[in-house]
């Protein structure tokens, strides 16, 4: 394995250049699905790794259950410094997986005290509240799809905007944005280099679902004006009962997301041209990506090698 089961590990750092440019120069849509594999990749792949490493460290404790070939001396010694980095991924790969659980059970969590929370009302596409806190999310799950908002929401919006910020949640429903960003949270508990991926699928989700209300709307100027006042509302206004889920207002910084609907439309373009900014970002990542993988599988399966060798027959 040598060093290479260590460069998964760090290679999501190549991914930090196009998780900032690909905000800006980058469709939504290609920007979250781009920064969503990536991350997902990366993430599987350190993991992996850190199971390798933990393989060499557990067979160096004492009274280990073990087979023997585990603790072999040629199985040790394809790990730079084993006696160190052996023994410190137990502890990091049960620190990766319990963060990973217990994000997906945070997840299910809050969706079922969600819908539990709605049980006794019609089981209509839009589920309006009777409360004075200002919020409006989306809910997916359960017996069906719904969006969920407040007369206190509704009662600071003019009819276009509300049509803006119903188009805008259903948009994260049939686009499943939960899903990509769930995957991102789960990734940033794998390896904490990948934070700036979940900050950023964050964003480009909302503005996806900005740009797909602005075209059911017809304007991209009352969009960025329901934002900005649904903003403005809720921020006076205590926390959403449910924050897991995309709300209209957050997350995201809302003085972009404003400015971005205030400029021309994003053009829709899969791959940017290489020699540019975003280009050599997108493919520093995706090579990153595939090293990752490429080294993960290598260590792999010399592992399994090492281990069939020093296996008696």
């Amino acid at each position: 394995m040598g060093i290479f089961v260590f460069l998964p590990l760090l290679l999501p750092l190549t991914a930090w250049p196009i998780a900032r440019l690909a905000e800006h120069r980058l469709h939504p849509r290609t920007a979250t699905l781009l920064l969503t594999g990536v991350s997902s990749v990366m993430a599987l792949c350190s993991t992996v790794c850190l199971a390798l490493l933990m393989v060499v460290g557990t067979a160096q404790l004492p009274g280990n259950p073990l087979p023997d070939a585990w603790s072999d001396s040629e199985v040790r010694e394809s790990v730079p410094r084993h006696e160190i980095v052996g023994k410190a991924a137990i502890p990091a790969l049960l620190a990766v997986l319990g963060s990973g659980l217990r994000t997906l059970l945070r997840h299910h969590w809050l969706r079922r005290c969600a819908h539990r929370a709605l049980a006794g009302l019609p089981r209509t596409e839009v589920a309006v509240l009777p409360a004075a806190e200002s919020y409006a999310y989306a809910l997916p799950g359960g017996p069906r799809d719904r969006v969920v908002v407040s007369t206190g929401m509704l009662g600071h919006l003019a009819p276009p905007e509300r049509r803006a910020l119903f188009a805008h949640e259903r948009t994260h429903l049939t686009a499943r944005h939960h899903r990509y960003l769930l995957l991102v949270r789960v990734a940033a508990c794998a390896n904490p280099f990948l934070w700036p991926l979940r900050r950023a699928v964050a964003y480009t989700t909302e503005r996806w679902a900005d740009e797909a209300a602005a075209q059911v709307v017809g304007s991209r100027r009352v969009v960025a004006r329901a934002i900005g006042r649904a903003a403005l509302v809720s921020r006076s206004a205590p926390a959403a009962p449910f924050t897991g889920f995309a709300e209209f207002a957050s997350p995201g910084p809302l003085p972009r997301r404003v400015a971005a609907l205030l400029g021309p439309a994003p053009a829709v373009r899969a791959w940017p041209p290489v020699f540019t900014a975003v280009g050599l970002a997108l493919w520093t990542a995706a090579t990153g990506a595939v090293l990752s993988a490429m080294f993960s599988a290598n260590s792999a399966f010399t592992l399994l090698l090492l281990l069939h060798a020093a296996t008696p027959l």
